[in-house]
């Protein structure tokens, strides 16, 4: 088998892809109709989408350090199954509000922040599972693979999602079939982890129940250096750049004033360069912290010339390229973050990435929305990109002093040693 697709050759993690993958392109679809919803829904539309998607990722803010704890004591194949339902339950009400004509702004809301409720608690056992499916020697690959299912189903899941509601009137209505069709999605990763084979899992055993168990994964973060740099990393760029489904519906309808199927179009090109990173990502057998450093410094730059560029079709070709450097950082700060954390902490550690990852969009998406109502949406993608290269490279400095890299004394080199060595010694002597 092909290096890229090495893990699929283990079968519990095969059926665990496909489940996914089925997942994943309802779930786009989803954010496409959700936004497009809200857009048809309120007179506000860039400040609406705001707080939607804060309110989607609130839960993960508040809730995550709590989940990941469950997570590392309640058996992840069966904690899966329960919030895959979690999240099919507000897709189903929501959709259903839509078809029928009775959807409002504030119902949106609701649902959103019950739909982030079951993200919560769903995001760091299906993190932290990865390990239990795989050997280490195959651990980032699978990383790599998911990230390519997700982009795969990015790639068709929002093109399908604006010809859909296209189809359907371009409406409020068209938005709640997609929506429906999203909630029968998670019957396939529930088919898939009902038929995980639990006797192949690699499963640690699980710590004893009591107090302290949050703060036993905060102290192991707080005494990793190399951990911390990456938080940091993932919290500019979620929380200022990583706001696509708000910023392409912002720019595809105020700026370049398109429709349904144009904006969808902008989800699918950009994830034509998020799936080649995420590719690109499975065929690594090592990551640097480099990497993520590099990777996001230039996440930041490429999103900060999206902003500036004139026309849709422009917009549209720069796109792929933004969604590569996006995903190389986020590859790549996941794997270091997965295989460098001991097993028996790794969901309490992984919940603290994701709720500084994604929970930083409660705070980031209602000012990135304020932004675009204020001063364009062209701004929306230059200050994010802005604030992204900012913050990286400040923490990465701040890294390099705490390591010691920038406050080691000054010493010349031997080329420079030599040099003064013999100047010295042909120096005449002042009399």
């Amino acid at each position: 088998m092909s290096p890229t697709f090495r893990a699929l050759a283990n079968p519990n993690y095969r059926r665990y892809a496909i489940g996914g993958a089925v997942s994943n392109t309802g779930t786009w679809m989803q954010r496409v109709a959700q936004d497009w919803l809200v857009l048809q829904l309120a007179a506000n539309g860039a400040l609406a989408l705001g707080i939607t998607t804060g309110l989607q990722f609130l839960p993960i803010l508040l809730l995550s350090p709590f989940a990941g704890l469950v997570a590392d004591r309640v058996a992840k194949r069966t904690l899966l199954q329960v919030t895959q339902l979690m999240m099919a339950g507000p897709a189903l009400v929501l959709g259903l509000l839509a078809v029928t004509g009775t959807a409002e702004t504030w119902h949106v809301y609701v649902l959103a922040l019950v739909f982030g409720v079951g993200t919560a608690f769903d995001a760091p056992a299906r993190q932290s599972f990865v390990p239990e499916l795989v050997s280490r020697e195959d651990l980032s690959n699978a990383v790599g693979l998911n990230s390519a299912s997700f982009n795969a189903a990015r790639v068709v899941g929002p093109a399908v999602a604006g010809l859909l509601i296209a189809a359907f009137g371009g409406g409020a209505v068209g938005t709640g079939w997609v929506i429906l069709i999203n909630a029968v999605s998670y019957v396939g990763p529930i088919w898939a982890l009902r038929g995980i084979d639990p006797a192949r899992l690699d499963t640690p055993e699980p710590r004893a129940a009591g107090p302290g168990g949050v703060r036993e994964g905060l102290r192991y973060v707080r005494g990793r250096p190399d951990l911390l740099l990456i938080l940091a990393i993932v919290f500019f760029a979620g929380t200022f750049g990583l706001n696509f489904q708000m910023t392409s519906a912002l720019m595809a309808t105020e700026v370049f004033d398109k429709g349904a199927a144009e904006y969808g179009l902008l989800g699918t090109v950009m994830a034509v360069g998020s799936l080649t990173g995420a590719l690109l990502a499975a065929r690594r057998t090592t990551i640097r912290l480099r990497l993520v450093v590099l990777a996001a410094l230039a996440f930041g730059l490429v999103e900060i010339v999206a902003g500036l560029l004139p026309t849709y079709v422009v917009f549209a070709a720069w796109l792929p390229l933004l969604g590569l450097t996006a995903l190389t950082m986020i590859t790549a700060a996941n794997t270091t973050m997965q295989m460098t954390t001991a097993p028996e902490l790794r969901g309490r550690v992984m919940s603290l990435y994701l709720m500084i990852f994604m929970g930083g969009t409660p705070l980031g998406a209602p000012l990135v929305g304020w932004v675009g109502a204020t001063f364009g949406a062209r701004w929306t993608l230059i200050g994010g990109g802005a604030a992204t290269v900012v913050g990286v490279a400040l923490s990465a400095l701040l890294f390099a002093w705490s390591r010691g890299v920038l406050r080691r004394p000054w010493r010349p080199s031997s080329l420079e040693s030599r040099v003064w060595q013999h100047q010295a010694s042909s120096r005449v002597p002042v009399k």
